[in-house]
């Protein structure tokens, strides 16, 4: 049993302290910015503790999971920070899907006060972790790696070992390049199917029973039709991982025209002012423009 710390309780990070507490092999200790939003946790047993230091203080290993590159400075660095509260021995795992560049200035940091930070961000949704089925990328020291592994265990079914600091970061937002592009593609498919007089619900139920579906899109595609109450992945939240993505596509003279294609449906998407709805709300976008409606 682990004294298990865990920041920032937002969709992803609420589904997976709840992973956490059905294992109940740990005690789990949390923080977020929106106290209100942890109210259900500690109904089912998890601690609140009033700082990110102050779980950094009381938990054995960290982990968390933040918006952006801005939200895990905030959260690590300064008197209230977690570099503050952890001791040399301790292990840090970041699951957020920030720039690789933070993540090495932040182990670097980390390392200066003898302790070990990973970044360790996650493929799946919270769909995907209530289904026991969300996957782990880790980069930095292996002896870390391994001493965390079985409670990443806990949560999912495989974390993968990626090498040095920030290449974990690398892979993910690879990765986040790739479903939205998925489903771009998806719903034209569909829309297409739907303009020739195939009935749109036989044209999903077609689509998602064939060869071309990949498991996230199994999901997501029921989008086409309906999209969820609560967003999955916001739509300014997938915007700033893809332009990641484009970016580091820039340093590295790697063309990514499906990925900018993408970029700039989901750039009108949010000028219709759809950036809180999840980011399958760019269905509305592309109906409208074929002469049909999803609104």
């Amino acid at each position: 049993m682990a004294n298990v710390g865990f920041i920032g309780l937002g969709a992803m990070g609420t589904a997976i302290v709840e992973r956490l507490l059905m294992a109940k092999k740990h005690t789990v200790i949390g923080w977020n910015r929106t106290r209100s939003k942890a109210d259900k946790l500690i109904e089912a047993g998890m601690k609140w503790a009033d700082s990110p230091r102050a779980v950094a203080e009381a938990a054995d290993v960290v982990f968390s999971m933040v918006f952006d590159d801005h939200a895990l400075r905030a959260i690590v660095t300064g008197p209230d920070g977690v570099l503050a509260g952890l001791e040399p021995g301790k292990i840090y795992a970041d699951m957020s899907t920030v720039s690789p560049e933070v993540v090495r200035e932040l182990v670097q940091q980390a390392a200066e006060k003898g302790i070990q930070m990973l970044d360790s961000p996650v493929s799946g949704s919270p769909v995907t972790v209530r289904q026991g089925n969300l996957t782990f990328m880790v980069g930095g020291d292996r002896s870390a790696f391994e001493k965390i592994e079985p409670i990443l265990l806990d949560i999912g079914p495989k974390a993968t070992y990626m090498g040095e600091s920030g290449n974990a970061s690398v892979m993910k937002i690879c990765l986040n390049l790739n479903i939205p592009v998925q489903l771009l593609a998806m719903f034209e498919s569909l829309l297409l199917a739907e303009k020739n007089g195939i009935d749109p619900k036989i044209a999903l139920e077609v689509t998602l029973n064939s060869a071309v579906v990949s498991p996230a899109m199994k999901y997501r595609g029921p989008f086409f039709l309906e999209l969820p109450e609560e967003p999955l992945f916001n739509l300014t939240g997938q915007r700033k991982d893809l332009m990641m993505a484009l970016e580091m596509g820039h340093k590295s003279d790697v063309a990514l025209p499906t990925a900018a294609a993408t970029y700039q449906i989901m750039a009108a998407t949010g000028a219709a002012g759809l950036a809180d709805e999840d980011f399958g709300a760019f269905i509305k976008v592309l109906a409208r423009m074929a002469g049909l409606s999803r609104d």
